[in-house]
């Protein structure tokens, strides 16, 4: 039946797999209807959602979420029928073959210390994003590159090119390399450095303005795949990464390397917060040639070192496939403790003007024999900062010019936060935790009452909110896109 996913494709990789992971390839074949009816299973949802057409009753949760038990087709394809969407069409099945090797691949090693056990968890959630249906797209690399580098990789590489001074734009984001005379060194994932940089950047190579170094280190790749930890230094490195991910292409834009640390210095000063941790961006840089976004760089801090006693790290993707091991108590007791370890610093940040992405992705909470305890956040490039309220608060900050991060739209503003937050990091707990949804989202409206007021609050708990429309922007082919849905934080 999945074979109508495209035989073309299917037989690239069943070849690939064939030369590289033998072993796999039954496997992937029998796995191969599950990944397409989980891709379909959340293209129906988002299509019945996002107002696009109707695929059906099943059950509804909040923010208008609906959950089929199945997908109803053998290729998710098969529910754009009538749409004219060749691009997303291929998505859709680059995020099912992807998905089915995923699923049949073993379990990669973990060494010791909080950020290998962060990784390790983090590949439970091996669909990826938790409510798009392309969580799983690579389009860019082919099968020899998913094995070599994708999640489930033990171990891929980080590499490194020396750039001509002239051609520098930031922090020297790696220090421990000495630079030859004249020329600064930037670290570059190795596909990157083998596939973009010669195939865009031939004339600099062949004129020694961009120099490849011998130099590569073992790297360890996160669920974001273009962050990489580096185990001999217990930090990361954010670097370009030229290939579809969910909407986007990760490669880094200018404006993420300079705003990074700078965000970073302006999240210290404003979170007093003993039970929020977090992982600042300490330095980064930009080669400003081409698209400008192809050989950058942030570098970020670790964890080790800073977990106390006892505490344990769970990222936020893995949380909902470990509640039933975690909560060992009272369900709605723990639900309340988790939302007011989430709720009020977020809050309080974004009266302040500051509106984090804290998507499941973007956080995670430790535990101290499963209570939580504290919050340890990263990745600010995709947060709003309301200029005027920050001015208000008597803080300033000097973004790269053109920045989107800053806005003085409050809708803009708020959309941020409440999606990420209430919809695709809350939303999931709430529905794998064993509480009543209808009582577990009067819990978290009890702590968003102690924690947030006037304007905010009433956006926050009015009865239409704005959901992020996946779908409607890989078919409209547009930035980001909001739709309203009802919310079920209203009149508790």
């Amino acid at each position: 039946m999945t074979r109508s996913l495209s035989p073309e494709r299917l037989a690239h990789t069943e070849a690939a797999l064939a030369v590289h992971a033998p072993e796999l390839l039954d496997d992937f074949l029998t796995a191969l209807p599950e990944a397409a009816d989980t891709v379909g299973r959340r293209l129906r949802g988002a299509l019945t959602r996002e107002g696009i057409r109707d695929m059906g009753p099943g059950p509804r949760h909040g923010f208008d979420r609906v959950e089929y038990p199945a997908s109803g087709v053998g290729d998710p394809v098969e529910l754009l029928d009538g749409i004219d969407a060749p691009g997303f069409a291929a998505e859709l099945r680059n995020a099912v073959i992807n998905l089915a090797i995923a699923m049949v691949r073993p379990a990669a090693p973990v060494g010791a210390g909080p950020d290998w056990q962060a990784i390790g968890l983090e590949r439970l959630a091996v669909a990826g994003h938790n409510l798009h249906p392309c969580g799983r797209t690579r389009l860019g690399w082919d099968t020899g590159d998913v094995l070599a580098h994708d999640l489930e990789t033990p171990m891929t590489r980080l590499g490194f090119v020396a750039v001509r001074d002239e051609l520098h734009l930031g922090d020297d984001v790696f220090p421990e390399i000495e630079a030859p005379a004249g020329y600064r060194v930037q670290p570059m994932h190795v596909w990157q450095r083998d596939m973009v940089l010669p195939a865009r950047y031939g004339d600099l190579l062949r004129d020694g303005s961009i120099r490849i170094l011998g130099d590569e280190l073992d790297a360890v790749p996160t669920a974001a795949l273009r962050t990489l930890l580096v185990p001999s230094l217990g930090e990361y490195l954010k670097v370009s990464l030229d290939i579809q991910v969910t909407s986007t292409r990760r490669s880094i834009s200018v404006a993420s390397t300079r705003n990074g640390p700078a965000v970073s210095t302006l999240l210290h000063r404003l979170v007093d917060d003993p039970r929020v941790l977090l992982l600042a961006e300490t330095t980064g840089a930009a080669v400003p040639v081409g698209s400008g976004r192809d050989l950058s760089a942030i570098r970020r801090d670790g964890l080790a070192g800073r977990l106390h006693e006892g505490e344990q790290v769970i990222p936020g993707g893995a949380l909902p496939f470990l509640l039933d091991d975690l909560v060992t108590g009272d369900p709605e007791s723990w639900l309340r403790a988790y939302a007011e370890l989430l709720l009020p610093p977020l809050m309080r940040l974004t009266a302040q003007g500051v509106a984090l992405e804290a998507h499941l992705q973007n956080c995670l909470p430790t535990f101290v024999a499963g209570r939580p305890h504290r919050l340890v956040l990263r990745d600010f490039a995709g947060l709003r900062l309301h200029l005027p309220r920050l001015a208000a608060a008597g803080h300033g900050i000097a973004l790269w010019p053109g920045s989107v991060v800053g806005t003085d739209d409050l809708d803009v503003f708020r959309a941020k936060i409440g999606y990420t937050l209430f919809q695709a990091h809350l939303g999931e707990i709430i529905l794998r935790l064993d509480v009543d949804e209808d009582r577990a989202w009067r819990i978290v409206r009890s702590v968003l009452d102690d924690c947030c007021s006037g304007a905010d609050h009433a956006a926050f708990t009015a009865p239409l909110v704005a959901h992020k429309a996946l779908v409607r922007m890989r078919l409209q082919g547009a930035g980001d896109v909001y739709i309203p849905v009802r919310n079920p934080l209203h009149a508790r």
